[in-house]
Order: structure tokens, then C-alpha cells, then sequence
């Protein structure tokens, strides 16, 4: 008998995009949860030389079912007892939202606490940048199974179809598409010059602000999401998960402004990872429960 041996902190497959220059993506996430302390099993949905924003390149894409037979090999796999999480990101067509969704029913099958993190990357405030039927799969058929999603604020806009410009309307929103969880960047801040990252369950609601940064290197939202999950296999709470993930981000991407580079400068700035020292404005807002009377 063939003895497999469980991770104790549980591995977590990582499912987005690669780039082979720079930080977004899968490059991120994997090295946010790495540094962290969680093994990763790192699957690429489509790979690029860099990011579009960084100027035209050749892509990379898989035939979809070579995608699909390759995470049915991850659903049957001998070692799929140490997988604890899945965090999915950019998907290169709806064929592999679907092929996904599959995955992680599986797996639940054999652990119903699997963790499920759905960042729906499809856009931002300039519109979708997936074909809509990739983006409607994400909103249709992953989003559901998620026990956390972490839109940017015009990603569940357009998942929910409605203008969201309060914080009031984000939560309606976020409760109404239904995870338990909601972690929705980019919200309406409260502070001066200021961003927030929005948290939502079914108990608080959450907001997490420091000072905007303008013209800031990809990859923020793929590293948060990242980082968010790590905080949570760690058992800390919500509020403090969201604090330190908020903090390692924009510390990160402080460090990076300061440095001048177009990419984020992970490999420089592990240490903000492990232990941030950004100061971070944590607010409780009216839960929308409450605010409602129920």
C-alpha cells in the first residue's frame, strides 16, 4: 500500500494566468502563498510573455480538452487529500470555467470544508477585458461554489447589473450574489485620497482603507486574494485577515512606487508578507442585516 504522506498546513491549487515577466497572475498568487508557507500546485489558464498593459505579446493558450483532462488527472490524483484550498483567477475561455467547476466539485466531494476563493477577474472600470461568455461561466458557474469571491468593485457591477457608487449598494450587491463571503476592492472610500478593500459576511461588514496610489503596477488584486486565503488556512479571524492582507499589499506596492519598477518587486519585499508594518484604517459599517431591520 502506497502511504501518502498529508501537508500539514494543506497544499492549495492556484489557477490563473502566467506571465513570464513580471508579477500578476499566477506569479503572484503562488508567491504570496508560498512565502506564507502553503505548497502550491501552481495550473496556468493561458501563457503570456508579460501583461497586456505592458504592451503587445504573443499568448499562449491550451486546447480545452487537453485543460480538461488535465485537472481530471487533479480531481482523481493520489495526493489530493493534502489540497485544502483552490484560489481561481483569469481563465482563458468558459470551457475552462466549466472544466474547473467539475475540479472543484470533486473535490468537495472528498472534503466538503474545501476552501474556495473565486477572484472573477473579467474587468475593471474601463469595462470587460474577457469575452462575455467567459465572464458570464465565472459569474454562473464558479462564483456559486465560492466560500469567498473577491471582485473589484466594477466586477460585481457588471456580475450583479447594477451601478454600485455607495458602499451600501456594494453590500446589497455582495449579499445578493451570494458567497458567504465578499471581499470587493476598490470601494467607495471614507478617508481623504484614500481606497478601501470591503468585506462582507454574513455577520460584518468591514472596511479596510489607506492613501490611493495612482498608476499602480498590476497584479494587486491576484496577490490580495492570494495573501486573504493564506490568512484564513492560518485560522486568524476575518477582521484580521483583512487587515494584514490590505497591509502586505500596499506596503508592497509602496515599496515598488518608491523603487520606480512597472512590476511589483515581490522577490524584494517577502518580508511584507509575513509581517507588514503599513498602517491600515479598519472601519465597521452598519451590516446591512441591521440597517434593514432584521
Amino acid at each position: 500500500m502506497t502511504f501518502v504522506q498529508d501537508n500539514i498546513s494543506g497544499s492549495v491549487i492556484v489557477i490563473s494566468s502566467h506571465v513570464m515577466r513580471g508579477s500578476v497572475g499566477n506569479r503572484a498568487a503562488v508567491f504570496g502563498l508560498e512565502t506564507l508557507g502553503f505548497p502550491v500546485w501552481a495550473v496556468p489558464t493561458i501563457v503570456m510573455p508579460w501583461h497586456p498593459g505592458q504592451g503587445p505579446s504573443t499568448r499562449l493558450r491550451f486546447d480545452g480538452e487537453a485543460f480538461d483532462a488535465a485537472m481530471g488527472d487533479l480531481a482523481a490524483s493520489k495526493w489530493r487529500g493534502e489540497v485544502k484550498a483552490v484560489l481561481t483567477g483569469y481563465f482563458g475561455s468558459a470551457d475552462q470555467v466549466r472544466s474547473v467547476a467539475r475540479l472543484i466539485r470533486t473535490l468537495r466531494e472528498n472534503n466538503p470544508d474545501l476552501i474556495y476563493v473565486c477572484d472573477p477577474v473579467m474587468g475593471d472600470k474601463g469595462g470587460l477585458y474577457v469575452p462575455i461568455e467567459t465572464a458570464e461561466a465565472i459569474r454562473d458557474e464558479l462564483v456559486p461554489l465560492a466560500t469567498v469571491s473577491t471582485p473589484n468593485r466594477y466586477e460585481l457591477a457588471w456580475m450583479s447589473g447594477a451601478e454600485l457608487d455607495t458602499n451600501a449598494e456594494i453590500m446589497d450587491a455582495a449579499l445578493a450574489l451570494g458567497p458567504p463571503k465578499m471581499l470587493v476592492t476598490s470601494a467607495v472610500p471614507m478617508m481623504a485620497n484614500g481606497i478601501g478593500n470591503l468585506f462582507l459576511s454574513g455577520r460584518h461588514a468591514l472596511l479596510a482603507e489607506h492613501r490611493a496610489i495612482e498608476n499602480v503596477p498590476n497584479g494587486l488584486g491576484d496577490l490580495l486574494a492570494a495573501v486573504f486565503l493564506a490568512r484564513m488556512l492560518q485560522g486568524v479571524d476575518d477582521e484580521k485577515a483583512l487587515q494584514l492582507a490590505t497591509a502586505s499589499v500596499f506596503e508592497i506596492l509602496a515599496r515598488t512606487m518608491k523603487r520606480g519598477a512597472n512590476e511589483l518587486t515581490l522577490e524584494t519585499d517577502a518580508s511584507s508578507l509575513s509581517t507588514p508594518m503599513a498602517m491600515v484604517q479598519m472601519r465597521h459599517l452598519l451590516h446591512p442585516s441591521r440597517s434593514k431591520g432584521k
